[in-house]
């Protein structure tokens, strides 16, 4: 019996009630009619694309956004059943959806509890109200705990909240406060990530006038967020993601550990069969091309060998699994021995370490430079010469 490759699934729903201050994903405000459009153009091309998959087992979906709440319970429902019907998915597989506090209803939730989603993503960000009005957030804290409460009651047990840490006015207090508050909601899955100044941004026009934290004071903000989870019981298995016991993001760890996935949608990735490619950002264009037969496609390449290994070693050393010398050496044809030499060195200031397994892992101070330490290695595999096959 031939095995089955895993195969995650990325639907992008690119609508959302307004745009946050921060935010360079690619969205556009709701109308009925153009997600009506939408989502007939999103089951056509997941169908048309099922067959290319035949040989693979679906075992994560993911909505993102945007806010794929927003699309609605019926929308939603008749998208995760076209997947179910034209693809292999695992009986367990991961399904979530993403959602902002004010659009979540116990109509919604039940709805999709039924359909089989299975987990959702929260983003509540922080629980200052004044903030979240600077950031354009559509919703108060109140929201997200009346919103966590309802997702529970819809019996959902896998739950991620979104946190942000380094936003206009926001002092080390108050970051230690969202946290304490957040924790006692007692999620399953925390996602603590630093605000990043996108250019094009309404937020990169006045970075300078909000009150922003500096560098020093947001890495203070992120050892607060790793000391608070870690003694609350989250194991930290990704740079910005938390979780209990066995809880981890399925879906996301694809992206980090070079799992093979298909994105649906205007400006979704994929990496898939050896190839990854990228679909134009214009939703129009993405309708049209489904509707035509036309081409949506922005950007398809081929990996070179010796850039999968720098990705390996950028992505991996994100997570708690770390790398693996063997593992290296086995998957590239490259030699470790040159990063190791650069691991050792990170060592000594306590930034990187080796696991009971032997593999090397950042720690959370190694997280801190970790941009450092990938520049070294990727400098140091550029000089190796490849191994000789056996």
């Amino acid at each position: 019996m031939k095995i089955r490759r895993p195969l995650g699934l990325y639907v992008h729903i690119p609508f959302c009630k307004s745009k946050c201050v921060y935010c360079d994903f690619y969205s556009l405000p709701r109308s009925e009619d153009r997600m009506d459009a939408y989502t007939d153009a999103l089951c056509a091309h997941l169908t048309e694309t099922a067959p290319f998959a035949a040989s693979y087992t679906v075992d994560t979906v993911y909505f993102g956004g945007g806010t794929p709440s927003y699309l609605g319970e019926k929308r939603l429902g008749r998208i995760l059943k076209t997947i179910e019907k034209r693809y292999q998915v695992e009986k367990d597989a991961e399904i979530t959806f993403e959602a902002n506090p004010d659009s979540v209803t116990d109509r919604l939730l039940h709805r999709l509890k039924a359909e089989g989603f299975n987990r959702v993503s929260l983003g509540v960000q922080c629980d200052n109200d004044e903030i979240l009005k600077k950031l354009g957030r559509p919703h108060t804290y109140a929201q997200a705990v009346t919103a966590y409460q309802r997702i529970r009651k819809a019996g959902f047990r896998n739950v991620s909240l979104d946190l942000m840490y380094g936003l206009p006015g926001q002092s080390l207090h108050d970051w230690q406060e969202t946290l304490e508050n957040v924790l006692k909601l007692n999620p399953e899955h925390m996602s603590c990530y630093g605000l990043k100044v996108e250019e094009g941004t309404p937020l990169y026009d006045v970075k300078d006038f909000v009150g922003l934290a500096d560098d020093d004071t947001q890495a203070d903000m992120y050892m607060a967020a790793v000391e608070a989870l870690r003694n609350h019981g989250f194991r930290q298995y990704e740079i910005s993601n938390f979780c209990r016991k066995g809880l981890y993001s399925r879906h996301n760890t694809k992206y980090w550990t070079g799992g093979e996935y298909l994105g649906f949608g205007p400006s979704a990735s994929s990496d898939f069969a050896g190839k990854r490619f990228t679909l134009k950002r214009d939703l129009q264009e993405y309708i049209a091309g489904i509707r035509d037969g036309g081409d949506i496609m922005e950007d398809l390449q081929e990996i070179p060998m010796r850039e999968r290994a720098g990705e390996y070693l950028m992505l991996r050393l994100r997570t708690s699994q770390g790398i693996s010398a063997a593992e290296y050496e086995k998957l590239f044809l490259l030699p470790f021995a040159p990063l190791e030499d650069v691991l050792e060195k990170r060592r000594r200031y306590y930034q990187a370490t080796q696991n009971d397994s032997g593999r090397w892992v950042l720690t959370p101070q190694g997280y801190l430079v970790s941009n450092d330490i990938i520049t070294d290695l990727l400098i140091a595999q550029d000089s190796s010469h490849p191994l000789k096959r056996i």
